[in-house]
């Protein structure tokens, strides 16, 4: 099954204003985001990729076009000559394609319409969010549908509290996002090639789209509570990284066995502390 990475975006929120480097370039790890979000289609068995590049194009070509295996994989050393222990992407298939250097998503995805028309369906993401979510579930479901497109829904992030008041200032409750009935978008689709009847030229997926749609009644969720991290500023990226130094990275299905419950603990409390 195809898998479409938007990857050219500016990325504001992330940059230092210095560097021109996109953000699912932006490492957790040894590894760029777009890889570890690469990775984790490829442990479900989804292994040919169609990224939409945009802003610091280069930067993401040049990283897969010298590609160090040795980064992330066992090898032995014998006499000068490198043998792989593990692999990667040496069964991956890529395909870079130019869509604009301001080009919003659903127009991104419009200009890699001739890679995907013909599948039954297709994914897609965002390349800058990291989960466990069980995506064969999510993608089984949808196929049962008629539905165009799914989602992923995810509880909201934010840490503040939402306060129910009064005419009188009197505040009746006082509760988390996430205790109320509210889901994000999480970020990863899987999508039926007629969602490019509902794409305008220059249009936006989800406004342009995915609303229209989901008024007809023709737009699945899947609900995940389970992991799910974005890496949207620095704070998100730097709580994704103590994660992934702390021994826990619950993102990473392809890494058996995971690590213990103890260090699944004390990295949710490292993590909470710099949410703080």
């Amino acid at each position: 099954m195809k898998v479409v990475l938007f990857c050219g975006g500016y990325g504001m929120r992330m940059r230092d204003g210095q560097s021109d480097v996109p953000k699912p370039m932006t490492t957790v790890g040894p590894r760029p985001l777009i890889w570890h979000v690469m990775r984790y289609y490829a442990h479900f068995g989804h292994k040919d990729f169609i990224l939409c590049l945009g802003y610091g194009a280069q930067h993401i070509k040049d990283y897969f076009l010298t590609y160090a295996e040795t980064a992330s994989n066992d090898f032995v050393l014998h006499q000068g000559e490198v043998e792989l222990l593990g692999s990667d992407i040496q069964d991956w298939n890529i395909t870079f394609v130019h869509t604009g250097l301001a080009s919003p998503i659903g127009e991104r995805l419009r200009r890699v319409r001739d890679y995907v028309q013909d599948e039954e369906i297709f994914l897609a993401n965002y390349a800058d969010v990291l989960t466990d979510l069980p995506l064969n579930d999510m993608i089984e479901e949808f196929r049962e549908s008629d539905a165009v497109g799914s989602l992923v829904a995810v509880p909201p992030q934010s840490a503040f509290h939402c306060v129910d008041v009064s005419d009188d200032g009197h505040i009746s409750s006082i509760r988390t996002l996430q205790d109320m009935p509210i889901w994000e978008n999480g970020g990863y689709f899987a999508l039926r090639p007629t969602i490019f009847d509902h794409l305008p030229e220059d249009g936006d997926l989800i406004a342009d789209a995915c609303m229209p749609l989901a008024r007809e009644g023709r737009m699945l969720a899947y609900r995940h509570k389970g992991f799910w991290h974005p890496a949207d500023t620095v704070k998100e990226r730097t709580a994704l990284e103590a994660l992934y130094q702390s021994g826990t990275s619950p993102w990473m299905l392809w890494d058996v066995p995971q690590r213990d419950p103890l260090q699944t603990a004390i990295a949710g409390i490292g993590t909470a502390v710099l949410e703080r």
